[in-house]
């Protein structure tokens, strides 16, 4: 399993790189690949975000009044919630938000009290950058346009002798707090000394390297390791690049240091201290300060607290100083490692800014019973398993496992058929456009690799060794102008993406050689999220039209070892109306049965048993959607 291809025993290596170089999109498959003269799908060059922010200023414009006009551009026309984007503001932005409508994310807004026909002291601006960004010229900015990366024009906004009175007021108050929040951590910084900071910065690159894309503020200044913008290391800079934040600060002593890398630095610290690199997430899109720190760790302890039931409340951080939210971000740490096992936690995902927010699930009710119950009707019908409900179906499983290993439903191996079984059933119990799920082609190879500790050759291994079976609902063919084969070339996009997540999560698990340290990999998920509006930055998202989902990952056990995020049930929608936390919660306990038939065929593997996962390739999915 070394060729870049999907294995087949049968070819000859001279034949398995011939295979290599032709087009694995099915409705090419026999064809070299890159011949295509254009892409057979075109988008619009500027499908997705710039799309949305452009009408996201266009109904701004249209607004009756200077509020709703602000709402509007908060919200990205409704698209996410203001909370996120008032916390993106730098301070003058954000005190000039308060004085002329009111608006503030420290909930100290106020009813402004503008004297109707008061003369104009100052024509001020507000607009929208191409980040999403509401941006305002305030007394001391000059206009917009030579400043900002404007979607369009500006809104002029007259400003009183009253709004610049109260403006200078506000702005001294906050200007006081800001620079009061970067002395202190400053001091902290240097309370730590010089060997500290180093080992900070090694932490929080790795952070960047292994988390997904984030983009964060400080003032003006924007820090992210998303695509071409990047100031930290990821996807476009290697660690030690010259261009990196993080890796440029070892060298340099504090004083010099600006506010806004004093800020990245502690707030990514505190972040990373409360829930490690996926919290990073959370802040998406805000600026980096104690007091929005202190907002999202306060949410996060009422949320923990109200979850404990007879554990201990946590208590609430002494003030807003670095060392009172250090406190707070490890306590915060337990008590998430404690609630673990007993409640579900979970993340929202707004897409255009890539937020998330953290959840602690409610109790299962009567809809995603339903939605069980849906599912294993159809599940005992077309499978070996019987039970009421999924916990049922796999104690039963789990007590008779040897049909996984043996052909069943015109599959080669029984898990496949679970998998095809389950994730078609999600797809119309779940009323999604497309579900899936994703795992490892050979558990035998990956077995024989653990035993033998051969965890470079598992670095190694390429993203055809994954599969992923997509099964797209009956009516989603008139997503993509009735095509059954671009709906079929669509799907098996969506395989290869997922294939790649595996590949990108796998590794995750495994001790930190130099090869896996050297290999482009994320830290494995392990809760489940639903997502917002994910057409948006994405080109595969934009393409396939994955607007609304839910993702369960779940982790699988191979001999003895955990691997978190080995495997997962997606579903998704492309228009209509968004999955909820009881279609989660559903979705999750099935995710969890289809993870236990892997634990269960791995257990048969390691016994001697050959299950080898040879469906799901674009052959498969070109038959099964377009022949």
């Amino acid at each position: 399993m070394t060729l870049p291809t999907e294995p087949d025993a049968t070819l000859s290596r001279k034949a398995a790189l011939a295979k290599a170089r032709q087009s694995r999109r099915p409705s090419r498959l026999g064809r070299p690949a890159g011949a295509a003269g254009e892409p057979d799908y075109p988008m619009e060059p500027d499908a997705g975000f710039p799309t949305l922010l452009r009408q996201t200023w266009q109904q701004a414009l249209a607004a009756p009044d200077l509020a709703t006009a602000v709402d509007t551009l908060l919200t990205l026309a409704g698209h996410v919630p203001a909370d996120i984007q008032l916390r993106a503001l730098p301070v003058e932005d954000e005190t000039a938000l308060k004085v002329l409508v009111g608006r503030s994310w420290r909930n100290d807004g106020r009813s402004p009290d503008r004297a109707d026909g008061a003369a104009t002291a100052f024509l001020g601006e507000i607009g929208l950058d191409r980040s999403g960004r509401l941006v305002v010229r305030v007394p001391s900015k000059p206009p917009l346009s030579g400043a900002a990366d404007l979607v369009d024009g500006v809104l002029r906004v007259p400003w009183t002798a009253g709004d610049l009175a109260d403006y200078q007021v506000e702005l001294a108050l906050a200007a006081d707090r800001l620079q009061e929040s970067v002395a202190d951590c400053r001091q902290w910084l240097l309370n730590v000394g010089a060997d500290g900071r180093r080992t900070l910065l090694r932490d929080l690159t790795e952070a960047a390297i292994r988390t997904a894309p984030f983009v964060l503020y400080a003032g003006e200044r924007q820090y992210t390791n998303f695509r071409d913008r990047n100031t930290l290391s990821g996807k476009t800079l290697r660690p030690g690049h010259p261009d990196c934040v993080l890796s440029t600060l070892g060298s340099v002593p504090l004083e010099l240091w600006s506010d806004g890398d004093v800020l990245l630095v502690v707030c990514l610290t505190l972040l990373v201290r409360s829930a490690g690199y996926a919290r990073i997430e959370e802040a998406n899109g805000t600026q980096l300060t104690p007091d929005h720190v202190a907002l999202l760790l306060e949410r996060t302890r009422a949320a923990y607290n109200a979850a404990s039931g007879a554990l201990p409340p946590v208590p609430a951080a002494a003030g807003h100083t670095v060392a009172a939210l250090d406190e707070l971000a490890g306590a915060l740490a337990v008590r998430r490692r404690e609630l673990m096992g007993s409640v579900q936690l979970y993340r929202e995902i707004y897409g255009p800014l890539m937020h998330k927010i953290e959840r602690v699930a409610g109790p299962v009710k009567d809809d995603a019973a339903r939605l069980e119950a849906a599912l294993c009707a159809r599940l005992r019908e077309r499978l070996p398993v019987t039970g009421a409900d999924l916990a049922e179906l796999t104690a039963r499983l789990t007590a008779s496992p040897g049909w996984l290993a043996e052909p069943h439903g015109g599959f080669g191996t029984g898990l496949e058929s679970l998998v095809y079984e389950t994730v078609r059933a999600a797809t119309a119990v779940f009323d999604a456009d497309f579900a899936m799920s994703r795992g490892m082609r050979s558990l035998p190879a990956l077995i024989e690799a653990l035993r033998a500790e051969a965890y470079a050759t598992i670095a190694g291994w390429e993203i055809p060794h994954f599969f992923c079976c997509v099964v797209p609902s009956q009516d989603s063919r008139r997503l993509f102008g009735g095509s059954a084969a671009r709906l079929a070339d669509t799907s098996w996009a969506i395989s290869s993406r997922m294939q790649y997540n595996s590949w990108h999560f796998l590794v995750g698990n495994l001790p930190k050689i130099p090869e896996i340290a050297a290999r482009d990999h994320f830290v494995p998920p392990v809760i489940p999220d639903i997502a917002y509006y994910s057409d948006q930055h994405h080109n595969g998202h934009v393409a396939a039209r994955v607007r609304f989902t839910v993702r369960s990952p779940q982790p699988v056990r191979v001999l003895g070892r955990t691997f978190n995020g080995f495997m997962d049930l997606r579903l998704l929608r492309c228009e209509g109306l968004p999955f909820d936390e009881q279609d989660l919660l559903a979705a999750h306990r099935v995710s969890a049965f289809v993870a236990q038939a892997t634990s269960l065929a791995a257990t048969l593997v390691a016994g001697g048993a050959r299950i080898e996962v040879t469906s799901f390739d674009s052959a498969w999915h070109r038959d099964r959607i377009a022949g």
